[in-house]
């Protein structure tokens, strides 16, 4: 009987061990957790890049995109108001957009036609493979990152809390980034993110053998 009650308190005590491992609303991802990494992915702009490409930066702000979404379409004028006044040269943020959705409309040469229609001031790159959408625990478009200097992460949800900008009660990213670069905890440092839901893929299982 002692011994089924200790094994018992052992399971409980590991699976509140790996819930503490996430965020109030990532299932992966908890804050401090350091920031997965991307490499070699191929960017609008024809060439490709890493998260290390950016080891200048003292903060980096990645926000899961793309161009199917009307609501992440509805952010993208923010989104590059954002880039203007944090990113510019000089500047200690970078901004870089990531798309994961292979949909035709989601395909990178779409990719190119949006990003030069809309000008956007910031790497906007794909990953066919979905592994870094993943990684993130990124479930909505849009849905925004922000990395510290020892790239972890300091930030994780919406960029504010109404798609309709006349609407909006409360800001996150900005005050966010804001708080991070004075070396401080946001606060908030997590939101509900919010939008089109990720288009990730689902491996078939395979029927077995009769």
């Amino acid at each position: 009987m002692n011994r089924r009650i200790l094994m018992l308190a052992l399971l409980c005590s590991l699976f509140a061990t790996v819930g503490a491992r996430a965020g109030q609303f990532n299932a992966v991802l908890n804050l401090g957790d350091p920031a997965p990494a991307w490499k070699d992915l191929p960017g609008v702009d024809g060439k490709r890049h890493s998260l290390a490409d950016l080891q200048d930066r003292q903060l980096v702000v990645v926000v899961f995109t793309c161009n199917s979404c009307p609501i992440a379409s509805d952010y993208e004028d923010r989104i590059i108001a954002f880039a203007k006044k944090y990113c510019g040269p000089g500047q200690k943020t970078a901004l870089v957009a990531i798309n994961v959705n292979t949909v035709e409309e989601d395909s990178l040469p779409h990719m190119k036609e949006r990003a030069t229609s809309k000008g956007f001031p910031y790497p906007y790159l794909f990953d066919k493979t979905q592994k870094i959408g993943k990684a993130y625990g990124a479930t909505f478009t849009p849905e925004f990152f922000v990395l510290d200097k020892d790239r972890k992460i300091a930030y994780m949800g919406a960029f504010d809390d109404n798609v309709e900008p006349t609407k909006i009660m409360h800001s996150y990213l900005e005050p966010a980034v804001d708080a991070v670069l004075k070396g401080a905890r946001p606060n908030p440092a997590e939101s509900q993110a919010g939008g089109c839901m990720i288009r990730y893929e689902r491996k078939r299982r395979r029927r077995p053998a009769s």
